[in-house]
């Protein structure tokens, strides 16, 4: 069984299709995260829609800062924070245009929810690998996980020595940064996602594309498929305190 731990189903449709496809190649879970307050009324309706097989994730990415709805969406968050397996996504992006204070202030809340309420992060930390790790070690996050980490691996290295997880997509297949850092976190800081719909190599991922973000961390680690799968899995269900049902 595998778990596809990031995924933004709200840009789906034809969505029911879509899971059970997911579902045939040994899918047994999705996080699907949300990134405003927009998506995250979406993703909430898709966790009730498909109960006990996508788990809703509610976030503030920072791409989406700069819409009038921020103030919103953390009354969203709050409100409904018992329906979230986890908040995100949510981070820092050093290479986007949205000011960086408001970024790192807008995080700085989010990190304050996620130690009030006991949920991990699902942290986007594209440019700014080290501020965004510096800022939820300082505040006191105790659970997180790095998404799609092609960082330093200094700042790797503190991650993984702080218990957070790191996770892989299928750019593992070929990104030379992203292979590097799932070569050098152990399986049991290691989480799998596709971050679809997200385009790989001119293929649109959906979530049964974590088969082939499985099979790529296999080749990376030279461990079978199965141990990777078995291993991931069970980070994933520590992590966000999910129940797996059978397929």
């Amino acid at each position: 069984m595998l778990v596809d731990t990031h995924a933004h189903l709200d840009e789906f449709e034809n969505l029911k299709s879509i899971l059970d496809k997911a579902r045939k190649v040994g899918v047994a879970a999705v996080i699907a995260v949300g990134s405003s307050l927009e998506t995250n009324l979406k993703i909430l309706n898709i966790g009730g829609e498909f109960r006990r097989y996508v788990y809703p994730a509610l976030g503030a990415h920072p791409w989406n800062l700069t819409s009038d709805d921020v103030e919103g969406n953390f009354k969203l968050i709050e409100e409904k924070i018992d329906k979230a397996v986890a908040i995100g996504e949510v981070g820092l992006d050093f290479w986007v245009k949205t000011d960086r204070n408001l970024q790192v202030k807008v995080f700085k809340r989010v990190v304050e929810l996620s130690v009030k309420y006991g949920k991990p992060l699902s942290i986007h930390s594209r440019g700014a690998w080290s501020e965004a790790f510096e800022i939820v070690k300082s505040m006191g996050v105790e659970k997180a996980v790095f998404h799609w980490y092609t960082g330093p691996e200094n700042v790797l290295n503190e991650i993984l020595d702080s218990g957070y997880y790191v996770s892989a997509t299928p750019a593992a297949q070929y990104s030379r940064y992203h292979i590097e850092a799932v070569k050098r976190a152990p399986l049991e800081r290691l989480l799998l996602e596709t971050d679809c719909p997200v385009v790989y190599k001119g293929v649109r991922s959906d979530p049964s594309s974590v088969v082939e973000t499985a099979r790529a961390v296999s080749s990376i680690k030279n461990t079978p498929v199965d141990e990777v799968a078995e291993k991931t899995t069970r980070n994933a269900v520590k992590l966000f305190k999910i129940g797996l049902h059978s397929l």
